[in-house]
């Protein structure tokens, strides 16, 4: 094949073209091979079998940082000058070379990655050449390059002393004697934008000039010791060398461990006669030079490219091509594990078929593309067919969605006749992680994640304590919550199932608990003795349901159950918040008319012939004053009424205390109402201020500001740093705020004694089998709470790793339950509100990311130790009054608000609502949005928000709020109702399927529309293949076409078995 051909042929392209089935033709034989054997070439399935086979040690995959080196004149020398790197994303030195431009995505000119190709055919691919020096390397570079005629052997040591020149790195500034006479540099992006380049060519030098060169050459006998004798290059030693290099170690720190370096080397070369290039995997990695990268890791690929006077804009683009591919995640596989220079040109052709051209009129190549904030996975690249299938071809291993929908349902969820099997699976599970739940806490994350956390609680604890309060009449009051904290807390903590969950009081539980003392008072029953056999009846029946695993039917708990009562717990959150500061302007008024005259109060004189006021307290019960008057209670009794007879006042003009000396009485609207404007409104600075600081500083990681560590730290102990804050500003601007009391003595509220006694003479006998009716809506009501909870935690997209713990969760449960009903504490459970907030908080991100790689999300810390301290620390809060006293509420409302508001980030349902608001073009890119029709992803919203509404108004009315859990197992049905009116695919992207839809949907797959298409999977049927449209993977791409031509090697080896059949 002639040259024009192979032009031809390498601009004949066709991308992602799908052509219906036409007969067989007649094919055409070239050099002993037809064009059928040439259609087997398939990239893809070329690339998947190198990377599934090769799996030896050494040729190991690992994370690469290639380097961009230009051949540059500097002060009438030659150096090669670092002109781009790449970690992930590419970087280039811009502005006179004074700075690395922001990371971005390569933006690669097609024509150039064919011409590249093209030149990489033709080019020595060496893999595995055992060497210690880059004059080794050089040296077999030239030796190729002379032996294939691609370069004449007089220029031998020309090439090589240009390619044994120092390295001039950005990092490294030059010495002032150097900058003298210095030229002006041009930067990357300076040469990319210009046609033309001058004064970049590096120069023969007189020794190796055409003219002092015999015309026998200096031939690959010479040796190196012969060539530094000549002067002509250094020798090895010399050229390892350089005193002034020092390595980057800031930058080292965005390089993974463990990476090899990819060094790329372009230059144009005076009076070179053609192009030479080459490509080099070394045979282990080593350092060849200390002044060869910017970072002191060792080399494992070389490049090199050196043309002819005017091709720098060419050869520049050539390096950034192969810089660009080196850091892709499949390419680079492909370069570790190539055999030869067929698996390295498979591995460009795959790299090919999956890159995405850009209209030339739609965007301008200057602009440089901002990095993504997540990347698609490239595992449909390593793995898209079936191994052992014919020719390597058939079906995806596992689409994406069945991926999903298996993911859904926890492999642990399984009914099971066994007693017990369920929990002594758990146990089994997360026994081998006790030991390392502790260590995990050995992180500065976690102290900010329990301080915030606890804060997060207490204020809950005693606010429910002093509502539990005034509905038992004190049998159970703030102390009692604080102290129920603690148990559960700490018994949780060190034997739950799941750790990061938070127990805590709920409203659900808050209307039980109103309802039993109801029903007692109503009846004369003792109150304390009828809870403990509730809970008994209801420790029992929880225990049958652990025995009988049936905390495996959590698994029909689905993202629209899970989301309506995750949402309607944070509004709660949220409601509670804003009500407690409304409830700060009714203790301390505002006057919002201070024009207006003050409503009248005056005093006006007892009737002496009702009764003669002789004390202090029966003063202020007839004159309703609240104001304890100690200084003049005494003199009370020296005024009678005939002491007030024989006496002028007037009684118009005298103030509280002198009008309750004399016995008076204030009377007039104006009575009883002390406007303080100020506490109110600094009140809500202070809610405002808080909650604005807490998202500010949490947030603060995902800004430019500051380095990596600093932001992480700072949004780690935002919450605290708020609380810090706001408590400062309060103490100095010195306005009497309502504080958070604590009770400073442990002991009960009400009662003498911390123990309940389970027996009553006010009780009759058959009340304690009649508890069981009460108990079994308060286990309804715990299973509820705790186990939707510890699903929303357990999901799939907080990746934990320790596994699950349902049924070992609800023991643990059962075990409080016990213990307070014998103490007379509050029954509390998981609290998703607070497990949302411990969950946020203890979220990990890569530390060490590529320039312009966002932090990848990589999980929770998993541990116990947060959770623990929560619970120690809050049965010691008796002994930290001293503290607490300075916590404004309305600081602490503040947290409330975030907590409420941070759970509600993220959730599906909330971005569904605001899809009703959004113009079309402007809404996000969601796959449901992809996938679904808008009204139909309208309907489904309306149908969850009338559930959450429902949901809030059974809880609002106390009369039917008994009916709480019943109404969120309504929700679980009203779930399974939506089948009938929504296909399994539309359930899918909008909720999870519920276990058993998948036959169902296969059902619903048959007899679908199929089309004459040839298959994208390369079926190697002659008759072409019948492509099923609806069950495509989105992830498999059409085969891309490189070239019509088919090297006799290539046949070779696919006539061994290798190839795979083309499109």
């Amino acid at each position: 094949m002639d040259e024009s051909d192979r032009n031809n042929s390498a601009n004949g392209q066709f991308v992602g073209v799908r052509m219906p089935h036409r007969r067989d033709r007649p094919r055409v034989v070239e050099n002993g091979v037809s064009s059928d054997e040439c259609e087997k070439y398939n990239p893809s399935e070329w690339v998947q079998s190198l990377i599934n086979n090769v799996k030896s040690e050494g040729h190991k995959a690992h994370s690469v940082f290639s380097e961009l080196d230009v051949l540059k004149e500097y002060n009438g020398s030659i150096e090669w000058r670092e002109a781009a790197r790449w970690v992930k994303y590419e970087e280039v030195v811009e502005e006179g070379g004074k700075r690395w431009s922001k990371p971005h995505v390569a933006s690669l000119s097609m024509q150039t990655m064919f011409n590249l190709r093209k030149a990489l055919k033709e080019a020595p691919v060496v893999m595995d050449f055992d060497c210690h020096t880059l004059s080794q390397v050089i040296d077999k570079f030239t030796d190729e390059w002379v032996d294939r005629n691609q370069l004449d052997p007089r220029f031998r040591p020309h090439i090589r002393d240009v390619a044994l020149k120092g390295h001039k790195h950005h990092h490294i500034k030059r010495a002032r004697n150097q900058r003298r006479g210095s030229t002006t540099t041009r930067p990357l992006a300076d040469i990319m934008d210009e046609s033309g380049t001058n004064g970049s060519a590096a120069h023969l030098p007189y020794s190796a000039s055409f003219a002092s060169i015999n015309s026998d050459g200096l031939g690959s006998s010479n040796s190196n010791n012969d060539l530094q004798e000549m002067g002509m290059v250094e020798s090895p030693s010399q050229s390892s060398l350089s005193p002034n290099w020092k390595p980057n170690t800031n930058f080292l720190r965005k390089i993974p461990k463990d990476s090899h370096v990819a060094n790329i080397m372009v230059g144009e070369v005076e009076d070179l006669p053609n192009r030479v290039m080459g490509f080099m995997r070394l045979k282990e990695p080593r350092i060849l030079q200390n002044d060869l990268s910017e970072v002191n890791i060792p080399t494992r690929f070389v490049f090199f490219c050196l043309g002819r006077r005017g091709e720098e804009e060419e050869l520049i683009e050539f390096g950034r091509c192969v810089g660009t591919m080196i850091v892709d995640e499949i390419f680079r596989e492909v370069a570790y594990k190539a055999r030869d220079r067929d698996d390295l040109l498979a591995g460009f052709d795959e790299f090919m078929e999956q890159v995405i051209v850009l209209p030339p009129g739609e965007w301008d190549p200057k602009i440089r593309l901002e990095p993504p904030g997540k990347v698609q996975s490239q595992e449909h690249r390593r793995q898209s067919v079936v191994s052992g299938s014919p020719n390597g071809a058939g079906l995806p291993i596992k689409k994406a969605e069945e991926a999903e929908e298996e993911s859904h349902v926890d492999p642990s969820l399984v009914m099971s006749k066994i007693p017990f099997k369920g929990l002594v699976d758990d146990i089994k599970r997360k026994a081998p992680f006790y030991l390392s739940d502790y260590k995990d806490a050995l992180h500065v994350q976690c102290l900010g994640s329990f301080v915030y956390v606890f804060l997060g609680t207490l204020t809950p604890n005693v606010t429910f304590g002093g509502l539990l309060g005034q509905a038992t009449d004190q049998y159970m009051g703030v102390m009692e919550c604080i102290f129920a904290a603690a148990v559960t807390g700490i018994l949780f903590a060190l034997f739950g199932g799941q750790p990061l969950n938070i127990l805590g009081s709920t409203g659900p539980m808050l209307v039980l608990e109103a309802i039993i003392y109801n029903l007692c008072k109503d009846n004369d029953w003792d109150f304390m003795p009828m809870r403990f056999w509730v809970g008994m009846w209801t420790v029992g029946i929880i225990l049958l349901i652990v025995t009988f695993n049936l905390s495996a039917l959590v698994k029909y708990i689905t993202r629209f159950t899970e989301e309506s009562f995750a949402t309607l717990i944070a509004v709660i959150f949220i409601v509670e918040a804003f009500k407690k500061v409304i409830e700060i302007g009714s203790e301390y008024p505002v006057n919002f008319s201070p024009n207006d005259p003050l409503p009248s109060c005056v005093c006006v004189p007892r009737d002496c012939n009702i009764t003669d006021l002789t004390t202090t307290a029966a003063v202020t019960a007839t004159t309703g004053i609240s104001t304890s008057l100690p200084s003049t209670a005494a003199s009370v009794v020296n005024y009678t009424c005939a002491d007030l007879a024989n006496m002028t006042i007037n009684w118009a003009s005298l103030s509280n205390e002198t009008c309750a000396m004399y016995g008076g009485i204030m009377e007039g609207p104006g009575c009883g109402v002390q406007y303080v404007g100020d506490v109110f409104f600094f009140s809500i600075l202070l809610f405002i201020g808080t909650f604005a600081l807490t998202l500010s500083f949490v947030d603060f990681k995902r800004t430019t500001l500051f380095p990596s560590s600093v932001r992480q730290r700072i949004s780690d102990f935002g919450v605290l740093f708020a609380i810090v804050i706001m408590v400062l500003v309060d103490f100095f601007v010195g306005i009497n705020t309502p504080k958070l009391i604590v009770p400073d003595e442990f002991k009960p509220t009400r009662r003498t004694q911390w123990t309940v006694n389970p027996f009553s003479d006010k009780n009759p006998w058959w009340l304690y089998l009649a508890a069981a009716i009460p108990a079994l809506l308060s286990t309804i009501l715990i299973f509820l709470d705790q186990q939707i909870t510890a699903v929303i935690v357990n999901r799939k997209e907080n990746k934990l790793k320790k596994g699950v713990g349902y049924h070992l969760d609800m023991f643990v449960v059962a075990i409080c339950v016990g213990i307070h009903s014998f103490l007379g504490l509050p029954w509390y459970v998981a609290a998703t509100v607070s497990a949302l907030a411990h969950i946020n908080s203890l979220k990990k991100e890569s530390e060490c990311t590529a320039p312009g790689d966002k932090p990848s999300f990589l999980g929770v810390r998993e541990q116990r130790v947060t959770a623990l301290g929560i619970g120690i620390l809050s049965g010691c809060a008796v002994l930290i009054t001293s503290v607490l006293k300075y916590i404004p509420m309305p600081v602490l409302y503040g947290v409330f608000f975030y907590m409420g508001f941070s759970a509600l980030r993220g959730m599906q349902l909330v971005d569904r609502l605001f899809l009703f608001i959004q113009p079309v073009k402007y809404q996000p890119d969601l796959p449901y949005v992809r996938h679904v029709p808008l009204w139909r992803i309208h309907i489904f919203t309306i149908i969850q928000v009338l559930c959450l509404a429902i949901l809030w108004v059974v809880k609002t009315i106390k009369v039917i709020s008994i009916g709480f859990p019943m109404m969120v197992l309504a929700t679980g049905v009203v779930r399974k109702l939506m089948e009938c009116f929504f296909a399994q695919k539309e359930l899918r992207w909008l909720d999870d399927l519920l276990p058993g839809a998948n036959k169902k949907k296969d059902t619903d797959m048959n007899g679908v529309s199929k089309v004459p298409y040839k298959s994208f999977y390369a079926s190697s049927s002659t008759n072409g293949s019948v492509l099923d449209i609806n069950d495509k993977d989105d992830s498999i791409k059409p085969t891309f076409f490189v070239s019509d031509e088919c090297d006799a090697s290539i046949m070779h080896r696919k006539s061994n078995g290798t190839g795979n059949t083309k499109l």
